[in-house]
């Protein structure tokens, strides 16, 4: 983020973001020729996706079980959606059986799920979902600000037609961007799309002719944000992605063992949780927000409390990115029991 900041027309910022999307491809596990990145944080990525994919009126199906898809929820109405709210309790998620009947009897025009859900640390699968709305003539929107970067995304595997993430969880990097991957059946739509988004900085034709082939000015890019994505990939890739993906699985699994060794057990069932974001319940007459205190005083590690239905109840803490170590895990696991046991 340091090297010397070219022009936002630069042909070698442009040579920087061709290399960003072939990393981006990579990471979400698709050949989308439609993948760039947006100036602004995860919550952009969400925005982009629902100004450009939902047109006022339109039937949209979302899958609600935590806080990022009450917040997808949340920017649909804005946009004018008629929404359908699958709901779930928080932290639990959905089977093929029940998403594709749903589906079926909905008979959405849009289906967005959150893929990665930050606020319960719940893995949702998308092969199911994307099949059924296909079926039904549907986009499918996912969010993947969680997984991108640690956990297999399979985009094109799943059918998911539009895909967005966040700079700052797995792909260990500052925050400030949000890659966005459409497939080839998103963008025919898009393309086709009568009316005019209300936004206009977030407007997927116009950006494409910023980053694609005219170049035509649209904003001022943040050139040092796109360097720390651009390095950021490149480690990954050195790394290579599938070891990454087991390095995330193999520290997750570790922490999981750690937790159950000082009396902690999950919120999320087995074999649903991310690898990335990890939800321990908090245990009965422990204050959350003491041990937090604690950690943060004591040994300088900050982990999260929940929030919602789950604020007291779990606590939040990630193993992602340069931070899914097991040496990390360790130091963790004997700072939160000594923690625990003071409060």
């Amino acid at each position: 983020m340091s090297k010397p900041i070219v022009g936002h027309l630069d042909p070698y910022f442009f040579q920087v973001n061709e290399e960003i999307r072939r990393g981006l491809q990579m990471c979400f596990g698709t050949k989308n020729e439609f993948t760039m990145v947006i100036s602004g944080t995860g919550s952009a990525g969400m925005e982009t996706a629902v100004a450009n994919f939902i047109e006022p009126g339109m039937k949209t199906g979302i899958f609600a079980n935590g806080y990022f898809s009450d917040r997808l929820t949340e920017m649909a109405r804005r946009h004018g959606a008629d929404i359908v709210r699958f709901e779930k309790p928080w932290g639990e998620t959905y089977s093929d059986a029940e998403a594709a009947a749903w589906i079926a009897e909905v008979k959405p025009a849009v289906v967005a799920f959150v893929q990665a859900e930050t606020s319960t640390g719940a893995y949702q699968r998308g092969h199911a979902i994307a099949k059924a709305a296909h079926e039904v003539g549907a986009l499918v929107i996912a969010d993947c600000v969680t997984s991108l970067g640690g956990m297999p995304c399979e985009v094109d595997e799943a059918g998911i037609d539009i895909a967005y993430s966040g700079t700052q969880k797995a792909l260990g990097c500052p925050p400030g961007l949000a890659p966005i991957t459409v497939s080839p059946r998103g963008v025919e739509w898009l393309r086709s799309r009568k009316s005019t988004p209300v936004t206009w900085y977030l407007d997927l034709k116009l950006l494409l002719d910023y980053y694609e082939s005219a170049h035509r000015y649209h904003h001022t890019a943040p050139i040092s944000m796109f360097y720390a994505l651009h390095e950021s990939l490149r480690i990954i890739e050195e790394e290579g992605i599938e070891q990454r993906w087991a390095r995330h699985k193999s520290n997750h699994e570790l922490f999981v063992e750690g937790l159950k060794s000082i009396g902690i057990s999950m919120h999320v069932a087995e074999g649903k949780r991310l690898w990335t974001l990890n939800t321990p319940l908090v245990p009965e007459g422990v204050s959350d927000a003491a041990v937090r205190k604690t950690l943060m005083d004591e040994h300088g590690i900050e982990i999260a409390g929940g929030f919602g239905p789950l604020a007291g109840k779990v606590f939040r803490i990630g193993t992602m990115g340069y931070g899914s170590s097991p040496e990390n895990v360790d130091l963790l696991v004997r700072a939160l029991g000594a923690a625990m046991r003071r409060n």
